[in-house]
C-alpha cells in the first residue's frame, strides 16, 4: 500500500460510509460507468454494513455519452463532488480533446482537500490535464501511450501493466482493467475477505497484481488441457503445502519452462508470482478472521515463516500484521504474535 493510501477512510466510518463520486463528462465510457456503480454503487446487505456512499454527477444536466449511444440525464450536478471521499474521473475515446475548465477544477479541489481521485482507461489524461500527475506514476490504456508520453512528458508512464497506485491517485489502464482496480480499492479500504465478497458477485477474478500485463496472447489451443484453470483451482486447495513450480509443472504434465510460458499468456505473470500472490491473500483473510498466531498464519498460508509473512504482507499492503489486523480484523485491536 503506497505512501498517503491510508487516507481518511478510518477518520469517515464513525461518521458516515466513504464516499464516492463519479464524475460523468461528454463522451464518457458507459463501460468503466457501470464498473465503478457494480463495485461501489450496489448495496451488500449481507456484509450487514455499507461500503460506500456512492453518487454520480455530470458537469451538464444532458450529458451525451460515448458515440451518443444514450444521453444520461437526472443526476447531480458538479457540486455532488465537492465531498468526495474518493473522486472518479472522467474518460472517454477522444483524448486530445480537452476537457471542461469547471471539471478540471473539480479534479484540482478534489486533490487538493484530500480526496483520492482514480482514473479508469483514459482517466489519467484527466488528471494529468489537471497538473497532478507531473513526478508520478500513472498507466493508461496501451494505444495511447504514446501520445500521452508526448503530452505528458513529466509523468512516470507504466504502460504495459493493468493498473498503478500511487497512494491518492489510482490509475487504470483499460476497460476491463477498470474490474481490477476498483477490486483493489475495496481491498485496500475492507480488506481480502471483503473484496473476494465483492469479486464474487461479480464472478470475476478476486485478484490480478497491478503489475501484470495488459494484454496477454490467448492463442486458440490446440489441445483442451492447455488451460490453466483447473490446475489453479488445484493449487489454491494447496496452499499450505509447499508447492513449487516445478511441481505444478508436474501436475499439469508439463516442464516447467512450458508452464512459465502458459502463465505468461494466460495470466500474464510468473507462476511463482502468482502462487505467492494467493498465499499473501490467504494469509490476509487468515488475519482478518481472527488468527492471533503469525507463526500458524504463516504456515496455513504457505508462506512458511513469521518473518517471510511479515516481508510479504508489508510489500503487498504496506502494513505489518499487527496493523492490518487492527485495520480489517473481526477479533480487536490485539497484537499477533508467533
Amino acid at each position: 500500500m503506497p505512501k498517503g493510501s491510508s487516507h481518511r477512510l478510518a477518520h469517515r466510518s464513525s461518521h458516515r460510509p466513504h464516499r464516492v463520486v463519479l464524475l460523468v463528462d461528454e463522451n464518457s465510457n458507459p463501460f468503466e460507468m457501470s464498473c465503478a456503480i457494480e463495485i461501489f454503487g450496489l448495496r451488500r446487505p449481507e456484509l450487514g454494513r455499507e461500503l460506500y456512499d456512492f453518487r454520480l454527477c455530470a458537469a451538464a444536466p444532458h450529458t451525451r455519452m460515448r458515440d451518443g449511444f444514450f444521453t444520461l440525464t437526472g443526476v447531480s450536478g458538479l457540486e455532488a463532488a465537492e465531498d468526495a471521499d474518493t473522486l472518479i474521473v472522467p474518460n472517454r475515446p477522444d483524448t486530445g480533446t480537452p476537457r471542461a475548465p469547471r471539471v478540471l477544477d473539480v479534479v484540482c479541489r478534489a486533490h487538493a482537500r484530500g480526496a483520492r481521485l482514480v482514473g479508469f482507461c483514459s482517466g489519467a489524461f484527466t488528471i494529468a490535464e489537471a497538473g497532478l500527475l507531473d513526478g508520478r506514476r500513472a498507466a493508461c490504456h496501451w494505444m495511447w501511450a504514446e501520445s500521452f508520453r508526448a503530452r505528458f512528458p513529466g509523468v512516470r508512464l507504466e504502460p504495459d501493466v493493468l493498473f498503478v497506485d500511487d497512494g491518492d491517485i489510482l490509475t487504470a489502464s483499460g476497460s476491463a482493467s477498470a474490474l481490477d482496480l476498483g477490486l483493489h480499492v475495496v481491498r485496500r479500504d475492507h480488506g481480502a475477505e471483503i473484496a473476494n465478497h465483492v469479486s464474487r458477485r461479480l464472478v470475476f477474478a478476486a485478484h490480478r497484481d497491478g503489475g501484470q500485463r495488459q494484454f496477454v496472447e490467448r492463442p486458440v489451443p490446440e489441445v483442451r488441457d492447455e488451460s490453466l484453470g483447473p490446475l489453479l483451482e488445484w493449487a489454491q486447495e494447496r496452499l499450505g503445502e509447499p508447492l513449487t513450480v516445478a511441481e505444478l509443472a508436474a501436475r499439469a504434465r508439463v516442464s516447467p519452462a512450458t508452464l512459465h510460458r502458459r502463465f505468461r499468456a494466460q495470466l500474464g505473470t510468473t507462476p511463482l508470482a502468482w502462487l505467492t500472490g494467493e498465499r499473501v491473500a490467504l494469509a490476509c483473510r487468515l488475519i482478518e478472521r481472527g488468527e492471533e498466531r503469525l507463526d500458524v498464519v504463516a504456515s496455513r498460508s504457505g508462506l512458511g515463516t513469521a518473518a517471510n509473512l511479515r516481508a510479504r504482507l508489508r510489500r503487498a499492503t504496506g502494513l505489518s500484521p499487527s496493523a492490518y489486523r487492527r485495520r480489517f480484523g473481526t477479533g480487536g485491536g490485539e497484537a499477533l504474535v508467533s
